[in-house]
């Protein structure tokens, strides 16, 4: 008799942010299968005796093809296995969970979705930045920054180009020069703010405020370690007076806010 797989979201790294469901799966876990930026804190929850399989997802650093992972997910459970597959944030923003389930279902293979909290989500509480606020920004909008090697940053820059919506980009560290160029060509402000976000929510969290001119030099000059996440409008100039603090001591210099004059 095939098992079951079940595609549950991470969250953005906080093991309190899972899902009670999440939690529950996770402590009595037979087989999971996880991505590379999965906290640690998180992989700390899995039972020592369960057997973890790393396919090594994130920007840059796919040790495992999709259709590899497809193909491993069906053959665990059609050995009748119970699989957890395990990915950062939701599994179905940005997490390829619906091209995974695509295949299950053509397999036969029985599997249900367990959400997380998204990391834009996770960013705006851990910072203390808002993605919608009255009176300057009325909506939200989610896009990757990430291209496979050789291939254009496709992006609708026009309709992404709206100073009333909060853009925020996951996966765009290493194109955020040219993501920042082309919303300014667009008719973005150049001074529009830019908050960077790395490691939201866990102990290692780095904040980087800049803006739209400045944030791929200051990139460049002081790189953040994947995954950073970039929350793009005037919600972001809300972090010089609403900052929480950061997750960790206080005392560790994490924070660095970049001023130009």
């Amino acid at each position: 008799m095939a098992g079951k797989v079940y595609l549950i979201g991470a969250g953005p790294g906080d093991p309190e942010l899972l899902t009670v469901r999440a939690m529950r799966l996770l402590q009595s876990a037979e087989i999971v299968v996880h991505d590379r930026l999965v906290s640690p804190e998180i992989m700390a929850l899995i039972p020592p005796a369960a057997r973890r399989i790393s396919v090594g997802k994130s920007a840059g650093f796919h040790s495992v093809p999709q259709d590899q992972i497809n193909g491993l997910l069906v053959a665990l459970a059609r050995e009748g296995h119970t699989v957890l597959r395990l990915k950062g944030g939701d599994p179905l923003i940005f997490g390829r969970g619906s091209e995974e389930a695509e295949e299950l279902a053509a397999a036969g293979i029985s599997y249900s979705y367990v959400p997380g909290i998204t990391a834009a989500q996770g960013a705006a509480s851990s910072t203390g930045v808002p993605l919608t606020h009255r009176g300057l920004a009325t909506g939200v909008r989610y896009v990757t920054g990430h291209r496979a090697r050789d291939e254009v940053l496709d992006l609708d820059w026009s309709s992404l180009a709206d100073p009333d919506t909060t853009l925020v980009v996951y996966m765009g560290a290493a194109n955020m020069a040219e993501i920042a160029a082309r919303l300014i060509a667009a008719g973005m402000p150049v001074d529009l703010p830019v908050l960077a976000v790395a490691h939201a929510t866990t102990p290692r969290e780095a904040r980087m405020l800049s803006d739209l001119t400045h944030i791929g030099a200051d990139l460049a000059r002081a790189p953040m370690e994947a995954p950073v996440l970039f929350m793009i409008g005037r919600v972001a100039g809300l972090h010089e007076t609403a900052a929480l603090p950061l997750p960790r001591d206080l005392r560790a210099a994490h924070l660095r806010v970049v001023g130009h004059g």
